[in-house]
């Protein structure tokens, strides 16, 4: 991606955060790039195209920071790997909180706006995917449908607990022991599923 592109799509996902999807004006993103809005329509057309770059930007980058690994260690076992993924969504960082501040502000909007919908529809759903195939990891004999659904309970529970511990509901340290234990009952359920399981 162009460093101008970069530039303003970090501006619009820090708007979005702040002010929510219906306080995104094109002159403010302009401004807060330190674009022209000329500039911003050349390469994203109009608003909607803004919040669609938008969130692929912001799901780009939480694809970079939860799967961030130090190349010198040893991968993560399978387990490990999901927990890690999930709870790398509850860090208490500008970035972690920036992104998911955007995402419930598009998440939000997304009920009137049926061009968003779809985008964010499509979002989810490659997420629900790749976290059945991290379930599929550490549950191998799982059938997919099992998978799905578990990774769909899980996803909106982060989801609603990210919300909370973003909102001042919840502390962080709370909201991920929760996704653990959420993450175990889920683990646990696939593993009474599997062929030969004791019930």
């Amino acid at each position: 991606m162009a460093p101008r592109t970069t530039q303003i799509l970090e501006a619009a996902a820090r708007l979005i955060a702040r002010r929510g999807v219906r306080g995104l004006r094109v002159e403010e993103l302009a401004a807060e790039a330190g674009v022209s809005t000329g500039l911003i329509y050349y390469h994203f057309k109009d608003r909607t195209g803004i919040l669609r770059h938008t969130l692929e930007f912001i799901n780009d980058r939480a694809e970079r920071y939860t799967t961030a690994r130090d190349e010198d260690a040893a991968p993560p076992d399978p387990r490990e790997e999901l927990m890690e993924t999930l709870l790398l969504e509850l860090q208490d960082t500008p970035e972690v909180r920036e992104n998911s501040a955007a995402w419930g502000e598009l998440r939000a909007s997304a009920v009137f706006d049926e061009a968003l919908r779809g985008d964010l529809a499509r979002a989810t759903l490659v997420w629900v995917q790749e976290l059945s195939a991290l379930l599929g990891a550490v549950r191998p004999t799982a059938s997919a449908p099992a998978l799905a659904e578990a990774a769909e309970r899980l996803t909106a529970q982060l989801e609603g607990l990210s919300m909370r511990w973003l909102s001042g509901g919840l502390p962080i340290d709370r909201a991920r022991d929760l996704m653990r234990g959420a993450i175990r009952a889920e683990l646990a359920v696939l593993g009474a599923q599997e062929p030969g399981a004791v019930e």
